[in-house]
């Protein structure tokens, strides 16, 4: 399908951007990469009277560890994740997201802040951004902006940032000895959205206790969710594998998807747990590597 008309703006700079929505309105939409954005256009799910394009904007593309922090720019793309030798050799967690989002001609171009900003439930990075418990930079008319990212994700497709409000930068805590993490979601094809999926990000201490857990769900609820049971069930302990099974178990009781064409609800949970169980094991390997 075609969009409904709209008029296209190309804003150079964030102040620019940031001024251009805030005059023409909520009927305004920012665009980055586009693939979250342009399918729904077609579609005629959003009909947006006004695109201000915010993808040659610099600045806002980057990469680096900086204090206690991972920092990444809200335009970073998924292709420029992929091949950074920081995030591979520290944050292996992003790459099996990002191998599992659409194909190579999406990632080049789809921005990992317009993946998080859209606010979609079956969107991979959302579920990272939980289980890492990152923090959300946003700027807007009155400045930058901290948000926490389980203050972030408001309902479906809606989140805590207002109409002239731009995700600027990700961070989330700097990766340690003892640390891992892991991504996985089943899907119907490759470069589908998720049937299910599961990410996990633990931290062990010296005597290879769970000292910090995130657990976070891909598309089986309205909204991207923790689950705070199975994390606290595992804080605090020595992970064996029947916690590993209570807290597949936890996940699997505590989400909420509905039947549809990937799949009906009891079987969104029997992969919500089984995926769980497995992306533990591996987050546990990798924190001991």
């Amino acid at each position: 399908m075609i969009p409904a008309n709209f008029t296209y703006h190309r804003a150079n700079s964030l102040k620019e951007a940031i001024s251009l929505v805030e005059s023409l309105g909520e009927e305004a939409k920012f665009m980055s990469g586009g693939h979250s954005l342009l399918p729904m256009m077609k579609l005629r799910f959003a009909t947006p009277e006004h695109i201000v394009d915010i993808s040659k904007i610099e600045g806002l593309s980057f990469i680096r560890e900086e204090g206690d922090l991972l920092k990444i720019g809200g335009l970073t793309t998924q292709s420029e994740m992929e091949y950074s030798e920081l995030i591979r050799r520290n944050y292996p967690i992003f790459l099996d997201a990002i191998k599992l989002t659409a194909d190579p001609s999406v990632r080049n171009v789809g921005t990992i802040g317009g993946n998080i900003a859209h606010g979609d439930a079956a969107n991979d990075q959302p579920a990272l951004m939980l289980a890492m418990r990152a923090t959300i930079i946003a700027e807007g008319p009155n400045g930058r902006k901290s948000i926490p990212i389980d203050e972030f994700f408001h309902g479906f497709y809606m989140t805590a940032l207002e109409p002239a409000d731009v995700l600027v930068e990700i961070h989330v805590p700097k990766a340690k000895k003892g640390c891992g993490g892991a991504y996985y979601k089943m899907e119907r094809k490759v470069g589908d959205y998720a049937t299910a999926g599961v990410a996990v990000y633990v931290q062990l201490d010296g005597n290879g206790t769970c000292s910090e857990a995130g657990i976070g769900l891909t598309n089986v609820s309205a909204v991207p969710m923790r689950v705070d049971r199975a994390e606290d069930l595992l804080r605090g302990k020595k992970i064996t594998p029947d916690l590993i099974d209570q807290a597949g178990a936890l996940a699997a009781e505590d989400c909420e998807p509905t039947s549809d064409l990937r799949g009906s609800e009891a079987y969104k949970r029997s992969l919500v747990h089984t995926l769980t169980k497995r992306m533990l094991n591996k987050a546990l390997e990798r924190a001991g590597q």
